[in-house]
């Protein structure tokens, strides 16, 4: 009798502590593997814990609190320019300004009183970003043998459309290989029209060869790559001079067939657009395209120049000036400038975490905010959600870092004002995280189903 009742004690005992001692076991694996975070309930990462984890990723990630101030700084457009030189001459300034505005540079010069006197201080720009007005620099500064530098103040930017004019108004087409001039001398017809007057004036005009000469006759060939026509026009008129008396002669662009401009992507009608004696600019260009198509990135056209034989990448935003008229984004356009419009395929945005329905955004022409993103899956999921915890993550350009990480805490309702002005980039990843809790629950649901089927086996293998 009191061996059963020991060994049936035992048994009772043993029934109780194997329970008791897996449920412990678990818990301090659960607690080992979670690293002791947030599924505690009531804990939470506080500023210690953010500091820490920021000592801990080292410079490789940007921990940045959303704020009204972030706000604000994100939607100012940076006019990044390049300061040439300042001179106390005007002439000096004016001298390298056209030397800068007669290679496709869009420079101006300007006026300022420094320390009582007056001097004049050349810019280049405004570029859209900081990589384009970075060459540029180079190039100037090994050109003229200068130390410019770059500026994103409202100062440089100022001037900009007027810069933007002084570039029109001193444009000038310089005839190249392949253009047909059409040669007049007046009261001499056997000069200008030597095989009758039924012919075009493409077709009775002078070809210029590839060597970059025309031949007219009494002057021979003369050399008219890279001049305007009225340099054209007293060369010859020189050249008649020992055979007619005060020649008049007249020189104009028959046919513009050597240089072009390139618009590709996703535009109405892409095509090659030559450059005349007219000046054409970037939305001129986009004009002739037959506009932006339904399916373009507004945000991320590229345009692709030379400069003094330096190649020249800006990335520009045509919202700017489509929507915000900012015309200062405007460009002259030279040869063999290629502007490219972008698709919005890659323009998507990844949303999750703990919301009601995890799904992919895609960025339309007027942008996506971080408040539209999350209302298109449904919201945060109120039950579980962690308001203070909605995260995007940022592929950071920049060598030395890897992501930036913005934080909305949005458990204050206020702060969601914020989440309407904060707009997103390609390839952003919205998450949500869940409330210490809600996490500590999803955790126990798990288990829970675990430690019964290991009850029941437990006493079914005891009761036998």
């Amino acid at each position: 009798m009191s061996n059963k009742l020991k060994s049936g004690h035992r048994k009772k005992v043993a029934c109780g502590l194997l329970p008791v001692t897996l449920v412990h076991a678990v818990t301090l694996v659960l607690v080992f593997a979670l690293g002791g975070c947030a599924v505690v309930p009531g804990a939470h990462i506080s500023g210690v814990d953010t500091r820490e984890m920021d000592d801990v990723s080292g410079s490789a990630v940007n921990f940045i609190p959303i704020t009204q101030s972030l706000i604000h700084e994100m939607q100012q457009r940076k006019p990044w320019t390049v300061q040439v030189a300042t001179y106390v001459d005007e002439s000096d300034a004016r001298k390298i300004q056209r030397v800068l505005l007669s290679e496709g540079f869009n420079a101006t010069a300007k006026s300022m009183t420094i320390n009582g006197m007056n001097h004049y201080r050349v810019y280049v720009g405004p570029q859209s970003d900081n990589s384009s007005a970075d060459t540029i620099k180079n190039l100037v500064d090994s050109r003229f043998g200068l130390e410019s530098i770059i500026l994103d103040h409202a100062e440089a930017s100022s001037d900009s459309s007027m810069a933007f004019t002084e570039q029109i108004k001193s444009y000038s087409y310089l005839v190249g290989s392949g253009d047909i001039l059409n040669i007049t001398v007046w009261d001499h017809p056997e000069l200008t029209i030597p095989q009758g007057g039924q012919r075009t004036p493409i077709e009775a005009g002078n070809v210029i060869h590839t060597d970059g000469t025309v031949f007219y006759p009494y002057v021979g060939n003369i050399f008219v790559v890279g001049k305007h026509v009225t340099e054209i026009r007293a060369l010859i008129t020189l050249g008649l001079s020992g055979y007619i008396k005060d020649p008049q002669v007249d020189v104009a662009v028959a046919a513009f067939r050597s240089q072009r401009v390139f618009v590709s992507g996703a535009v109405n009608d892409p095509k090659t657009i030559a450059v005349t004696d007219v000046p054409i600019t970037l939305l001129d260009a986009l004009n002739s395209a037959g506009g932006l198509a339904a399916d373009a990135d507004w945000r991320s056209a590229t345009l692709t120049s030379t400069r003094a034989g330096v190649s020249i990448k800006e990335v520009i935003d045509l919202s700017a000036f489509y929507k915000e008229g900012l015309l200062n984004h405007n460009r002259l356009l030279r040869s063999n400038d290629a502007l490219h419009v972008p698709r919005n395929d890659a323009l998507k945005v990844f949303v999750m975490g703990d919301v009601i329905s995890a799904g992919t955004q895609r960025i339309d022409r007027s942008g996506l905010t971080l408040a539209e993103a999350l209302n298109d899956v449904g919201g945060i999921n109120e039950a579980s959600a962690d308001a203070s915890g909605i995260f995007v993550l940022r592929a950071n350009d920049a060598a030395s870092k890897m992501v930036d990480i913005y934080q909305l805490d949005a458990s204050m309702g206020s702060m969601l004002i914020l989440s309407t002005q904060f707009r997103l980039k390609p390839m952003d990843i919205v998450y949500v995280t869940s409330a210490p809790v809600a996490r500590w629950n999803k955790v126990m649901r798990q288990l829970t189903s675990s430690f019964n089927a290991i009850w029941a086996t437990t006493a079914a293998r005891n009761a036998n």
